[in-house]
């Protein structure tokens, strides 16, 4: 006689009832395993045939086996995810894409503030700009794809890792590809979260990349992930080059920061 499957799993992580057959926990974004355990074939139901005559078999004295063994699955976030705090709202991410687009219009109203909070030469020990040039914005085009990979990407990596990663990685790559570019170019002139976005990107897509190099299952995007990166990319190249070079930092950032993190959470 066969084991009939478990109806749920409780996640390390979150404590929630979820699915067995997920890979990853929907309310705190926790890897309960690598890959999707496999559906026994006797627990599988037959196909219903179409039409009148399948709706019929359902409706009145059909087999609702399967559907009254599916568990049923929380709406809205847990008790254990109100006391802890891992709920599943992207706040961080919702608060950068925010401040851009408040600082978007602030400087619009204010042309001066442009060369006020972004990096133009030297800093001459105005420090502070090494994260206020992130949320500059001086092209219409680049702010749009760069927000949008930053929207995207911040709300993956903040259900994986949380809100703090996501806040320390935006700040700190943003930062460190600017550094960079003063280093190399004498007259630096940067703006913009294309280093933050890109790292963002390769955090959440560094687990899947090295289970595609080990030959493994793997849930992520990758193709639309590296079609947007490299549009994000282009589009910093296309506004400044050294605005390009303090990108490729932050996406060299973010997959050191992914590898170290997928070694991390990586379930036994």
């Amino acid at each position: 006689m066969s084991q009939s499957p478990d109806l749920f799993v409780v996640c390390s992580q979150c404590g929630s009832e979820v699915s067995p057959y997920v890979t990853e926990c929907p309310y705190c974004g926790h890897r309960l395993r690598k890959r999707a355990p496999n559906i026994p074939r006797e627990h599988v139901p037959g196909r219903l045939p179409r039409g009148l005559g399948g709706r019929l078999k359902t409706g009145r004295g059909g087999n609702r086996s399967a559907s009254s063994e599916r568990p049923r699955e929380r709406r809205g976030p847990s008790r254990t995810q109100l006391l802890t705090g891992t709920d599943t709202r992207p706040w961080a991410t919702i608060a950068l894409v925010a401040a851009s687009a408040i600082a978007w219009v602030v400087w619009h109203a204010r042309p001066v503030t442009l060369i006020e909070l972004t990096v133009f030469g030297p800093l001459h020990g105005e420090w502070w700009k090494l994260f206020t040039t992130e949320f500059i914005y001086g092209n219409g085009i680049y702010a749009f794809v760069v927000l949008l990979t930053v929207a995207i990407f911040g709300w993956l990596v903040e259900r994986r890792h949380g809100p703090a990663v996501v806040l320390a990685l935006f700040l700190a790559a943003g930062a460190a590809g600017t550094l960079a570019s003063r280093a190399l170019y004498t007259e630096p002139v940067i703006s913009g979260a294309g280093g933050s976005a890109l790292a963002l990107l390769a955090v959440w897509a560094t687990p899947d990349l090295l289970a595609l190099r080990a030959r493994d299952y793997y849930e992520g995007d990758l193709l639309g992930a590296g079609a947007l990166g490299v549009l994000v990319l282009a589009s910093s190249f296309v506004l400044d080059s050294a605005t390009g070079f303090a990108a490729i930092v932050g996406l060299v950032i973010g997959l050191v920061l992914g590898i170290g993190l997928a070694r991390a959470v990586e379930p036994v």
